[in-house]
């Protein structure tokens, strides 16, 4: 079988009434991945014409962790992927000499110890990734690169499809950007807006007092986003404390 008729069949195999909605494509099409490919989980997220890291959908409840971890610190395999535009393959000493704090972070809450990230093809209005986790860096060599990429072709084929069939306005965007971890990630920019308000900084330094508390406290970002919003914490709480 081809690699699309391998894809397709597992698209249809990740077919579950629970993940029927156009919103919840990039979950099938990140486990489609995964299965297809023979990883333990993958990962699709989106660097938007605005410069923000939008995460789609994952396989699995481990991997969006994973990405939520990477956003938190700002860097990573998948980040490097979307702005250099080339495929990323990082072990764990890999992992641990770029990005030491995402792998701290990674390896603590996560069982993975190896990432490949492949930028997907520029037919989607941002810099698209598909993040493939290992939890043996030895499963790594195994990974076919070639499928990989046509693999890769295939998701952004169906996604820029699913976008010209969407039913949504075009402020709204497609369907795919409306599933549950867009929607999280929505929350951490409403935060960021609020508290560049309130401390009267620029939206690039808002974002980093939160990764910075959400870092120290060893939560997400979006874990810290959720707490400004409801009143728990407070603008001003995010502020270093006077040396």
């Amino acid at each position: 079988m081809t690699i699309a008729g391998r894809f397709e069949a597992a698209l249809v195999e990740e077919a579950a009434p629970d993940l029927s909605g156009p919103e919840l494509l990039p979950v099938r099409l990140a486990r489609a991945c995964a299965r297809t490919l023979r990883v333990d989980d993958a990962g699709l997220s989106l660097l938007d014409p605005d410069d923000y890291r939008v995460p789609l959908g994952a396989s699995s409840d481990e991997a969006a962790a994973a990405e939520r971890l990477q956003f938190t610190v700002g860097a990573g395999p998948c980040t490097a992927a979307q702005q250099t535009r080339q495929p990323v393959f990082a072990v764990e000493e890999e992992l641990r000499r770029r990005w030491p704090a995402f792998t701290d972070l990674l390896f603590r809450a996560t069982s993975y110890r190896a990432v490949v990230a492949l930028p997907l093809p520029s037919a989607l209005a941002g810099a698209g990734a598909i993040d493939l986790y290992f939890r043996r860096p030895d499963d790594v060599p195994a990974l076919d690169v070639f499928e990989a990429l046509a693999v890769g072709e295939l998701v952004s084929s169906a996604l820029s499809e699913a976008a010209v069939w969407s039913s949504g306005s075009p402020a709204e965007g497609p369907a795919w950007l409306q599933g549950p971890a867009p929607r999280r990630r929505a929350t951490v920019w409403e935060a960021v807006g609020k508290v560049s308000v309130d401390l009267e900084v620029g939206i690039p330094a808002a974002l980093d007092l939160l990764r910075a508390c959400a870092y120290a406290g060893g939560r997400t970002t979006e874990d810290v986003a959720a707490d400004l919003l409801a009143g728990r914490l407070q603008p001003v709480d995010l502020r270093p404390a006077a040396g």
